[in-house]
């Protein structure tokens, strides 16, 4: 009874603003996301404008690297948006403890969502939800058809496949077989350790380990994953110790490389990049042979409501609105990559985003180990050291062991459940 009062209430909320009003209630979304700006201009705003004339939408975004701290001064100062863009865990958890976000559980659309989407944008105990999950990145590989066809190779299931590939590959001498940087470090960890560990630490089973105290960075699959990484660097590029995230990006772009480790937030780049690029996929290899695959299905944004907004009745029709199947078929086209996660139906029109998506039916899904709870502490930071640490093992300054306890050191000095492990 309890459920269906809330759908009534939703419903009613719905049609009160669906019939239209005399003077139309203008909303405003916060966001650190400006380089979606035409697509929320042209694309996502009309067609949710469309449907309800009533409320008129602006898209104000800050820039990426300034966003937390204006968008928290501007809710101190009582002059936020009515609708504030989320980053996963803790930045957006901060906000929601000061009392900036409403809880949104009583919100009809929440219903399209999963325990594990709404995980980033929940409280520890999970019990209160605050923004919509809006959309989530998938790791895995991207691949030059062309280059891979010189040398009659096939997409790899198994670290042993993949290692023979890269080796074939090597062996012609005319093109990089594995096309990644050290110098940012944050890719040796986002698209090396978390894009190929879960496979290795048996997926959310492990990284929920790591929570709870039963797994341990330098014991099991969370070593085993560094000891793999570690076995990419004889097929690197030369030079890849100074290798920037964007020098990787152009490498590959431009076809002088075979495999790029990746996340689907590429696709549209090397869509831009070059055009003529034939780009395939393929998930992050398994350990070995007669596993199930496994992909780190990242939260990035969600959207959640000023608690002291006073639009609220418009705001929660614009968040059911995030919710439902026409929003994630208009994002999951205008931004290929970045996959909505409301449990509804959409078609993705572009084929490599297509087969990206294709994963999470096929593959045990988790996200990246050192997001929820585990990078609460300032230093050590668990993601920063996983950063340090991959690296490292790139670069073959730290054995795989060495690394792997660096970071399970730093992390037990402060983490509760780790501690003395």
């Amino acid at each position: 009874m309890k459920n269906l009062g809330r759908l009534t209430a939703g419903l009613c909320m719905l049609m009160a603003f669906s019939v239209g009003s005399a003077q139309k209630t203008q909303l405003t979304i916060e966001s650190w996301r400006n380089d979606d700006l035409k697509i929320w201009r042209d694309t996502l705003i009309p067609a949710f404008e469309k449907r309800y004339p009533s409320i008129h939408v602006v898209f104000s975004p800050t820039a990426p690297t300034e966003y937390n701290a204006v968008v928290e001064a501007k809710l101190k100062g009582g002059t936020a948006g009515d609708i504030i863009a989320c980053r996963p865990f803790d930045a957006s958890l901060a906000l929601y403890n000061a009392k900036y976000l409403s809880s949104l559980n009583s919100l009809a659309g929440m219903k399209n969502f999963t325990k594990v989407a709404k995980a980033a944008w929940s409280t520890d105990d999970g019990k209160t939800t605050f923004c919509v999950p809006t959309a989530a990145v998938i790791h895995g590989f991207l691949y030059n058809q062309d280059l891979l066809a010189l040398v009659k190779g096939s997409e790899p299931k198994t670290e042993k496949e993949f290692i023979s590939l890269l080796e074939a590959i090597k062996r012609r001498n005319s093109f990089i077989p594995l096309v990644i940087g050290t110098k940012d470090q944050w890719e040796s960890a986002t698209m090396g350790y978390q894009n190929i560990g879960p496979t290795y630490w048996g997926s959310e089973k492990g990284r929920l380990g790591l929570l709870n105290g039963t797994a341990q960075y330098n014991k099991g699959g969370f070593l085993e994953a560094f000891q793999a990484l570690a076995r990419w660097t004889p097929y690197l590029g030369q030079g890849y110790q100074s290798l920037a995230y964007p020098d990787s990006q152009n490498l590959f772009a431009q076809g002088r490389g075979a495999i790029y480790p990746a996340g689907s937030w590429d696709i549209a780049t090397f869509r831009n990049m070059n055009p003529k690029l034939k780009l395939g996929a393929f998930p992050p290899y398994t350990a070995k042979a007669g596993q199930k695959c496994a992909v780190s299905d990242h939260p990035d944004i969600g959207f959640g409501l000023n608690a002291k907004s006073k639009n609220q009745a418009a705001a929660k029709v614009f968040l059911n609105w995030l919710a439902g199947d026409e929003f994630a078929q208009l994002y999951a086209n205008a931004l290929p990559g970045f996959f909505p996660m409301a449990t509804v139906n959409y078609k993705v029109n572009d084929p490599i985003a297509q087969e990206f998506l294709s994963w999470r039916k096929s593959c045990d899904t988790t996200f990246r180990s050192s997001y929820q709870l585990l990078s609460r502490n300032a230093n050590p930071n668990n993601e920063n050291d996983l950063w340090n640490a991959s690296s490292q093992v790139l670069n073959g300054k730290m054995t795989p062991k060495q690394a792997a306890d660096f970071v399970q050191k730093n992390l037990a000095s402060w983490f509760t459940p780790q501690k003395g492990k």
